[in-house]
C-alpha cells in the first residue's frame, strides 16, 4: 500500500516520506536530524529503514539535515548533476547518484521521473513517482508552472504542490524589496492563485488529491491557500472531485483518503 507523509513544509524546512513499491523514500532533508528521526518514529520508521533519498535542490531549507543525517542513514541520495555537485560541498556522503531530467528511473517497483523546476537554484527539480497504485507528483519551489511541468504531472491522481504566498500580502508586507522581487519572479515561488489555477486544470485530467505545500510563514495562511484553491475548483465544477489539504509548517500530515483538511 502506498503511503505519503509530509513531515515539514515551509521556508524553514522541508521533508516528506513516500512508502510504496518496496521502497521507503525520504524526499528532501530540511529541518534537522533529530526532528526527522522523531517524526519518522511516529510512523514506525527508523532512519535505517530509509532505502533512498531524493533531493530537489540545495537551498538550506531542503538539505540542512543532511550533514548529520547521512552519518546515520547510508541510503543513496538521488539528485540532478548540479545538485549533486552542491551536495559534495555540504555533506560527506559516498552514495550520490545523478539523475537526468525527464529520464525515468526505477527504485524497486517505483518509477521516478525527475523534472526541472524554474527556481533560482541550479538543477532544481521535482519528481513524479509512479507505482501500480497510481501517480504522485512532488512539485515545490518554482516561480511559475511551465507547460512541460504541467504535462508531466497531468494525469497524476495526487500532487504535492507549492502554494507559497498571497500576492497582496507579499507586496504589502514587511519583506525588503529585493526579497519580494525574488519571490515574485519567474524563478521564485508559486503564489496561491497560480497553484489554484494549476489544480483546477489538473482536475480536468483526473487529479483526486492535492496537498498545498511550502506556505510562507509571513506571507500566507493555510486558510488563504485553501480558500483560493477551493474557489478555483468550484468555478471549474470540480469541488466534489478533488480533495484539498494543506501541509503544516512543522508537523506530520498523512495523505488522507477522505474529506478535506487544512493543516
Amino acid at each position: 500500500m502506498t503511503q505519503f507523509y509530509s513531515l515539514a513544509s515551509s521556508s524553514s524546512g522541508n521533508c516528506s516520506v513516500f512508502r510504496g513499491g518496496g521502497r521507503t523514500l525520504l524526499i528532501d532533508g530540511g529541518t534537522n536530524t533529530k526532528y526527522i528521526r522523531n517524526a519518522l518514529s511516529q510512523l514506525g520508521i527508523a532512519l535505517g529503514d530509509i532505502t533512498d533519498v531524493l533531493i530537489t535542490h540545495t537551498h538550506s531549507d531542503h538539505i540542512s539535515a543532511l550533514p548529520v543525517l547521512t552519518k546515520h542513514c547510508r541510503a543513496p541520495i538521488h539528485a540532478t548533476a548540479p545538485t549533486v555537485e552542491g551536495l559534495k560541498e555540504k555533506c560527506a556522503h559516498d552514495r550520490l547518484e545523478i539523475v537526468e531530467p525527464d529520464a525515468p528511473f526505477w527504485l524497486g517497483e517505483v518509477r521516478i521521473t525527475p523534472f526541472l523546476t524554474p527556481h533560482d537554484c541550479p538543477g532544481s527539480c521535482g519528481f513524479l513517482l509512479e507505482t501500480q497504485e497510481g501517480k504522485l507528483g512532488y512539485c515545490t519551489d518554482l516561480g511559475h508552472l511551465p507547460a512541460g511541468v504541467f504535462e508531466t504531472l497531468r494525469g497524476a491522481e495526487t500532487v504535492f504542490l507549492e502554494s507559497n504566498h498571497d500576492v497582496y500580502q507579499l507586496k504589502n508586507g514587511e519583506y525588503p524589496y529585493y526579497l519580494k522581487r525574488r519571490i515574485l519572479s519567474a524563478q521564485g515561488h508559486l503564489s496561491n492563485d497560480d497553484a489554484a489555477q494549476a489544480v483546477a486544470e489538473w482536475g480536468k485530467y483526473g487529479l483526486q488529491k492535492v496537498i498545498l505545500a511550502h506556505l510562507s510563514e509571513h506571507n500566507n495562511r493555510p486558510e488563504w491557500a485553501l480558500e483560493e484553491t477551493e474557489r478555483a475548483l468550484r468555478q471549474a465544477g470540480l469541488w466534489e472531485q478533488v480533495q484539498v489539504q494543506v501541509a503544516p509548517h512543522k508537523a506530520l500530515l498523512s495523505l488522507s483518503g477522505k474529506g478535506r483538511a487544512a493543516g
